[in-house]
């Protein structure tokens, strides 16, 4: 019998979460910008921004963008990498795929291909990226363990992995108001987008996914080494780097 693994608040079979986080992302690609700075009062840009900082980009280098939806970290990688570097942004949905692709292409991006994988069956050979980044993405793979094995397996020795990750806000007072604001996301996703079910699947979903504490020791299990945690907003967002 196939195991079951979390959808929100549900229990469901793998094979349903990546049928139903696949029909999350169509609803929501037109307007998953806009709704990014709605919720996070635009501090997503500056959280990528940093996860970016932090991978240590260097010309040349080759880059995985993984759940890279519409292109935020892909651009900002695109831009340090210079003539001689690459960047690859994959993500499952392949609406959000073209929308990044769309945008990058009319935003003159000319170093960056893409390509529809799952986190945890990536179709690239050992050790070919020197980065791999997600942002916002760790939550909704089917399998973290087996997205994490993935991610070390495609990176060079020495590589570096960066996860940017909605996380657990550390002072009480400020999670309860954090938490007070989150409650809003599903009702502002139906005046945006028409739907408050893909914004009450993210509430339920940040809940459910480990804490940085936890996180880390997945990410150490996994093989990355040096694994270090930042909090950001409080950690409202957290990233975790680690090295292979």
């Amino acid at each position: 019998m196939d195991k079951t693994v979390d959808f929100g608040s549900e229990r469901v079979t793998p094979g349903d979460k990546i049928r139903r986080v696949d029909g999350v992302f169509d609803v929501v690609v037109t307007r998953y910008d806009m709704m990014n700075d709605i919720m996070s009062l635009g501090t997503h840009r500056l959280f990528k921004r940093a996860a970016v900082e932090m991978a240590r980009l260097r010309p040349g280098h080759r880059v995985l963008d993984l759940a890279g939806g519409t292109g935020d970290i892909a651009n900002l990688a695109a831009r340090r990498l210079g003539a001689d570097g690459s960047v690859v942004l994959a993500d499952m949905n392949r609406a959000m795929l073209d929308h990044g692709r769309d945008r990058l292409l009319d935003g003159g991006a000319a170093n960056v291909a893409f390509v529809q994988a799952q986190a945890e069956a990536l179709p690239f050979p050992d050790a070919a990226f020197d980065a791999v980044l997600v942002a916002f993405g760790v939550r909704n793979f089917t399998d973290k363990e087996a997205g994490l094995a993935e991610m070390r397996r495609v990176l060079r020795d020495g590589g570096t992995v960066v996860v940017l990750e909605f996380a657990r806000v550390v002072n009480p007072l400020l999670a309860r108001a954090y938490d007070a604001f989150r409650s809003t996301w599903p009702a502002i996703g139906a005046a945006v987008v028409g739907t408050a079910s893909p914004y009450r699947y993210l509430v339920e979903s940040i809940d459910r996914h480990p804490d940085q504490g936890a996180f880390r020791l997945m990410m150490e299990d996994a093989g990355f080494g040096e694994v270090e945690v930042h909090n950001l907003a409080a950690g409202a967002a957290a990233i975790h780097r680690g090295i292979r």
